[in-house]
């Protein structure tokens, strides 16, 4: 299968930046896309809302379920998920994308920070992957991919954001665990991480410590999440992918294209 027309992909923080991207790749083809995100209303600060990115995915040709979901609330996120089922006739796809972000050691991190990060990265995305699990059984190619970096126990990972970091490992360990026990009923669990750091409005926010200009757009890791998901679902799972790596495999050599300043070094991601 190299094409996703027909499918059901449900995206959370699928609003802006890398899950947009995903979006509208899916949408190329044909796809339904559910925008499950918080964002309903514009943000001057943030730019993007469920509605504007709604409208994006049907303008790329696909079919778009806007939802205001906050993905820390479990009731939002099984109702969100009935929805969407019921919309489109079942859920094939789950991309968990939404994650919230803090880079600062212990002494400079608020617990409602850390809480945060928690209920959104990990416990989000076992909430949306256990909402979704009754429609994915159903499905004929049924993936699960997280947006999240290959675990690591190397302390330089851990120092600088000890919270961010054991939050963001926690979507890696949903693979570790989901992928094996859901091996039997044929749903692909994968994580994807990009090799160098993406410009979205996340990074944006992060001030003067990352320039846009040594970035590369979101539309690689849309392009690769797309390799991924095109795959019989049972003949890759609990797989940590890179961007950069999946593409190569598809025979991709052109990677300038991705650059947001093409001949720009470009900066590693974390994790990597």
């Amino acid at each position: 299968m190299t094409t996703l027309a027909g499918k059901t992909l449900f995206i959370t923080g699928a609003s802006r930046g890398i899950g947009l991207a995903i979006a509208l790749r899916a949408a190329r083809d044909g796809a339904n896309v559910v925008i499950a995100a918080k964002s309903s209303v514009a943000n001057p600060k943030l730019p993007g809302t469920i509605h504007t990115a709604a409208a994006a995915v049907e303008a790329a040709g696909g079919k778009a379920l806007a939802l205001k979901v906050d993905i820390r609330e479990e009731a939002e996120v099984r109702m969100a998920a009935a929805t969407a089922a019921e919309r489109f006739g079942g859920i094939d796809i789950v991309v968990n994308n939404a994650s919230a972000i803090w880079l600062a050691g212990v002494e400079n991190t608020p617990m409602k920070r850390f809480d945060l990060m928690h209920e959104v990265n990990t416990r989000g995305t076992f909430l949306t992957t256990q909402a979704c699990l009754p429609f994915l059984k159903q499905a004929d190619n049924p993936h699960v991919l997280m947006l999240s970096p290959p675990p690591s126990i190397d302390p330089r990972w851990y120092a600088p954001h000890v919270a961010y970091t054991i939050a963001k490992f926690g979507m890696s360990h949903c693979v570790l665990g989901m992928a094996p026990e859901f091996g039997p009923l044929g749903i692909a669990v994968n994580a994807l991480w990009p090799k160098t750091v993406i410009a979205t409005a996340a990074v944006a926010m992060l001030g003067d410590s990352v320039h846009v200009d040594n970035c590369r757009k979101p539309e690689i890791v849309a392009d690769a999440a797309h390799a991924i998901l095109t795959k019989p679902s049972r003949d890759a799972t609990g797989r940590f992918f890179i961007d950069e790596d999946v593409l190569r495999d598809e025979g991709v050599t052109d990677f300038e294209r991705y650059a947001v300043a093409p001949g720009q070094p470009l900066l590693p991601d974390l994790f990597l």
